[in-house]
């Protein structure tokens, strides 16, 4: 059997909800159950840690990416299965992607919608066709939504932008949405 790897950006930070720890660890628990290999940026802090963490705790893969000036600020994870350090944040955002199956977002900030626009814009150019998905904890990205409508309404980009991804209202939704796309596939 193949193992699936789903990357997951997420903020550094823990945020303001306790809900947005809460999905976080569910995710990590629930990739290591169904056998996934977590891909994420190796830190230790923030939703970050957290997804790692849970992941570890249910004996899951964990594979970590990280640019060596972020060790010390986003506190290097180096207990991961592996753990690569690149010299710069493309660098990293190219491994990251390039070794996963499907793109998990959960709340996060500029960094997190860095890397989400960075693979919309890469499907809005065929140049992958992998599952992204949006974990809407608390409706944390409905002004995203918003903002992605206002682009194709007025005419920034095409209706199909908004087919790239699939929002979900919480992390249980993006592993029962994973695991249904890993079986059709």
């Amino acid at each position: 059997m193949i193992v699936k790897s789903v990357c997951v950006y997420c903020g550094s930070r823990p945020g303001d909800d306790a809900a947005y720890v809460k999905d976080a660890t569910l995710l990590g628990t629930g990739l290591a159950k169904g056998g996934y290999r977590l891909v994420y940026g190796a830190g230790d802090v923030g939703l970050m840690g957290s997804v790692a963490r849970a992941a570890q705790a249910a004996e899951g893969n964990t594979f970590g990416v990280i640019p060596k000036h972020l060790v010390d600020w986003e506190v290097g994870k180096t207990d991961l299965t592996r753990y690569i350090i690149t010299e710069t944040m493309h660098e990293r955002k190219k491994v990251m992607f390039m070794n996963c199956d499907a793109v998990v977002v959960l709340p996060g900030g500029a960094g997190s919608l860095d890397e989400l626009f960075e693979v919309l814009t890469w499907r809005q150019l065929g140049l992958h066709e992998k599952p992204v998905f949006l974990v809407n904890t608390n409706h944390y990205w409905a002004p995203l939504m918003t903002l992605l409508d206002h682009i194709v309404t007025k005419g920034f980009a095409d209706e199909s932008l908004l087919g790239y991804l699939e929002l979900v209202p919480d992390a249980q939704a993006a592993l029962g949405a994973l695991q249904k796309t890993f079986q059709s596939v």
